[in-house]
């Protein structure tokens, strides 16, 4: 069974910074892309960021500039730094990972529960 676990969503005033970070755990023989996705009330879940393996990056042409995907290989972990933050980007925000399990032939789309990000003053 492999998990992915999300934390540091909130709430935050706009113009504010919050940090996701998506640990995976489980029985792990590696990972490809990971990423972020995020879905709004009354929409549909969107990219925001992914990330390769070895660090190649694509934003979301909303988030550019403003929001920074990082990964720490050997922590199996992925981080989504969120600067000047809007009202816009207020949603759920989702973990996403291709994971091969340990045993397994190939990797699977993996998702994590989802963390609650709401930019409000």
């Amino acid at each position: 069974q492999v998990q992915l676990v999300e934390s540091g969503g909130g709430q935050v005033q706009p113009g504010g910074s919050l940090r996701l970070s998506c640990v995976a755990s489980g029985s792990i023989f590696s990972i490809n892309d990971m990423g972020w996705y995020r879905q709004a009330p009354g929409k549909q879940r969107e990219m925001v960021a992914t990330i390769t393996r070895t660090g190649s990056t694509n934003y979301a042409d909303s988030v550019k500039g403003r929001f920074t995907i990082s990964r720490d290989n050997a922590k199996n972990t992925e981080y989504l730094q969120m600067n000047s933050l809007k009202p816009e980007d207020t949603a759920v925000y989702y973990c996403n990972a291709m994971v091969r399990r340990v045993g397994g032939g190939f990797h699977l789309n993996t998702w994590g529960q989802g963390t609650q990000v709401t930019v409000s003053s």
